[in-house]
């Protein structure tokens, strides 16, 4: 309990960040299709909070060692406020991208402030808790941030500047705080080839991953609306998806500690594209019916990320494990800021089924390739701990660094 209250200032920092940044994805869309703005030009939106959110994992560490932890946060807050604060003063698609690169530019940096923060503080003995605490406050202000959609207006003054007040709101707790800031943490090398050498399959799972998660998390209200929800059900169409990635999380862990990881990755992807294909073959749905399809989406691609780490952590050194997350984040970045261009382009096209096509395809993709690979290197690996691995900055590598030890 001590220590859960030594950090409830970077919990409730996390839980207002995630209450901003989450909520102006899906505003962003809906405001979007209510200013006439194209599907691709939405899409190119998420691609922007994608590139932002790279470039911010990247500095964050190195402003840090130049300004500490709280000026750091402070100024990737006012970055994410400022982009949030001016969308309504410049009505135009291209302007707004600028102002996703920035709010993916504050997800990134603070985050890796709260990370870096916690490491420092966590002991062997209390890591999972703190972890399992972290992971709980971040996924319910991820869901309750999809809500928030019904109850803001779309292209509103009054929405944007509740979601900057929020970001704002997130730097009091941590800035007031009365415990003492930690020293700032090397910034880790970014290797990708790292990650194609410990596993060719993680890296190809964790951009299918993101072809999946960012693809429907940035383009899913315009697939929503399309198919005849209005946005109090867009809302609860996205949060279905988060609910069940999250409720997904532990009995995938348990299977993938027990069996074959890369066959646990394979069977997802196959109950991810029997998702997708019924998805896109099944006409007039209820609304209940749309649900249930998002739900069992989330249920079988989000944790395919947590499963390729896990895999690629299993041929990794223990003085590799900080590198290799990066390595890994790099290309889920990379895939997170190609996939949603391509399918918001496929559902002016071709309607919106063809964005569960396109991600069906990825799967089939991954499929392929990891019956390969599984042909070109038998398991036998002593495997290291599965753990459900936020996708939030470079430094999570040495949050779930030592608990990865195989026994």
């Amino acid at each position: 309990m001590r220590l859960l209250i030594s950090f409830a200032a970077l919990f409730l920092s996390v839980i207002l960040l995630q209450l901003s940044t989450g909520g102006v994805a899906p505003l962003d869309a809906i405001s979007g299709l209510a200013l006439d703005f194209t599907t691709a030009q939405i899409g190119f939106l998420g691609s922007a909070h994608f590139m932002g959110f790279f470039i911010g994992c990247w500095w964050a560490p190195r402003l840090m060692g130049s300004v500490g932890h709280s000026r750091a946060f402070a100024a990737f807050t006012a970055t994410g406020a400022i982009g949030l604060l001016m969308h309504m003063m410049v009505v135009d698609p291209y302007a707004w991208a600028v102002m996703r690169v920035a709010s993916g530019l504050c997800v990134a940096g603070c985050y890796t402030v709260i990370e870096a923060w916690l490491q420092a503080k966590v002991t062997n003995e209390t890591r999972g808790r703190t972890m399992g605490v972290y992971r709980v406050a971040d996924m319910g202000a991820s869901l309750v941030a999809q809500m928030m959609i019904s109850v803001l207006e779309p292209a509103s003054y009054v929405s944007y500047n509740l979601l900057a007040i929020l970001c704002c709101a997130s730097l009091l707790p941590l800035t007031i705080t009365r415990v003492s800031q930690p020293e700032t943490p090397a910034a880790p090398r970014l290797r990708p080839g790292l990650a194609v050498r410990c596993s060719p399959l993680a890296a190809m799972g964790v951009i299918v991953a993101a072809l999946s998660s960012a693809t429907f998390r940035m383009v899913g209200p315009v697939y929503g609306q399309q198919v005849g929800l209005v946005v109090d059900q867009i809302a609860w169409f996205l949060a279905a998806f988060v609910l069940g990635g999250a409720l997904a999380q532990y009995p995938v862990g348990w299977l993938a500690d027990r069996f074959d990881r890369r066959w646990v990755m394979l069977w997802l992807s196959v109950a991810a594209i029997i998702s997708c294909v019924t998805t896109a073959l099944a006409h007039d749905l209820s609304s209940t019916g749309v649900l249930l399809t998002a739900f069992f989406f989330g249920l079988t691609t989000f944790p395919i990320y947590s499963v390729a780490a896990a895999h690629a952590h299993d041929y990794a050194d223990s003085s590799e494990r900080v590198e290799l997350s990066a390595a890994l984040m790099f290309f889920y970045a990379i895939g997170a800021i190609a996939a949603p261009l391509p399918a918001s382009a496929l559902i002016d096209r071709y309607g919106p089924a063809a964005m569960f096509w396109m991600i069906a395809l990825g799967h089939v993709a991954l499929i392929g390739f990891g019956l390969i690979r599984m042909r070109a290197r038998p398991s036998g690996r002593p495997r290291t701990s599965y753990i459900w691995t936020p996708r939030t900055s470079f430094l999570i590598g040495r949050l779930t660094g030592r608990s990865r030890e195989p026994d």
